[in-house]
């Protein structure tokens, strides 16, 4: 172990689970663990996970940490540490994350959105390391979004900025967790995509879904509807297709406003593929403005399911 080597304690906190690791600068994790969220729970459950994570980490650890990383969900004040109204963590209003945790663990905490997180690690490890300006993607229980803008996150004037998830594309659709009506999440986050083709399976008899699940709808995962559409499954196809123009139709307003070409997509239904991607960019390229069109690139995340753990231990290295 060299001298000159730093680590970090990188956490990725989910609307399910948090994952955690210990990371070095050059970003290769050295020990890792996942528990449960329990956000249904309220803030103090979720924040009791988070120590538990820590401490399993910590436990004969034998690397210097400069300090611990958080991606949380929500509007996050990186100056305050503090992390508010997180969509799908009920219960949970204004909580100085940073304060409780560097007070247990006596470390530099530093916390950001998740999906700005994820941005910045994908900037510094992964796909964006050659790209000056992109819009991060992640698609999990719900959809965030990061911007990098000429390699520096832009976080606007609350630390909110990028909330891509929140993108109205229905203004009469299904209520969001956020309280508003008709957001992109409401049709490509992980609990929507499920109950919806849940609902519509039924329609399908004959779909190969069903033999992935064995035949037990509440078994039913974006992994299984993604083996369905590999095996030529015509409604799994088109579950995957429709999730693309909904997400394209959303991006697209958000190349527009911002005047950025290059998409990183990460996150669980990210494994959706090239088939999704190729939606999005077609969905795209059709209503972006004219001179954007040829220059839309989808590219998929180089962390997959690390993106999390590295992007929050880049906090700490990147404000250093």
């Amino acid at each position: 172990m060299p001298k000159t080597e730093k680590y970090a304690i990188g956490v990725d906190l989910g609307g399910t689970l948090v994952k955690l690791g210990i990371v070095s600068r050059q970003g290769k994790i050295i020990k890792k663990t996942t528990v449960e969220t329990k956000a249904d729970g309220g803030p103090e459950s979720v924040i009791a996970q988070i120590k538990y994570g820590v401490n399993i980490l910590l436990h004969k650890n034998k690397y210097k940490l400069s300090g611990i990383g958080i991606g949380s969900p929500g509007t996050v004040s990186m100056k305050n540490g503090t992390v508010e109204n997180p969509p799908n963590f009920p219960g949970w209003k204004k909580i100085n994350l940073g304060k409780i945790i560097k007070k247990e663990f006596n470390l530099k905490v530093h916390i950001d959105n998740d999906a700005n997180a994820a941005a910045i690690g994908e900037m510094i490890f992964g796909a964006g390391k050659n790209i000056d300006s992109f819009v991060m993607i992640t698609i999990g229980t719900g959809v965030g979004g990061g911007i990098v803008f000429n390699r520096k996150m832009f976080r606007g004037e609350h630390g909110g900025a990028g909330e891509v998830g929140h993108i109205t594309v229905d203004y009469k659709g299904d209520k969001c967790n956020c309280g508003s009506y008709g957001c992109i999440e409401t049709y490509a986050g992980n609990a929507y995509l499920i109950r919806r083709v849940k609902e519509e399976l039924k329609n399908y008899p004959d779909s190969k879904i069903w033999t992935f699940i064995n035949n037990n709808p509440d078994n039913l995962t974006p992994e299984f509807i993604n083996m369905a559409a590999e095996n030529g499954d015509d409604f799994a196809k088109s579950v995957v297709h429709d999730l693309g123009y909904f997400l394209g139709a959303a991006l697209s307003s958000v190349s527009n406003l911002l005047d950025i070409s290059t998409f990183i997509i990460g996150g669980g239904v990210a494994g959706f593929g090239d088939p999704l991607f190729k939606s999005i960019k077609e969905i795209m390229t059709r209503r972006v403005l004219t001179p954007l069109r040829p220059k839309i690139k989808i590219i998929p995340a180089r962390l997959k399911n690390d993106a999390g753990i590295k992007g929050a231990s880049s906090l700490v290295f990147y404000n250093s």
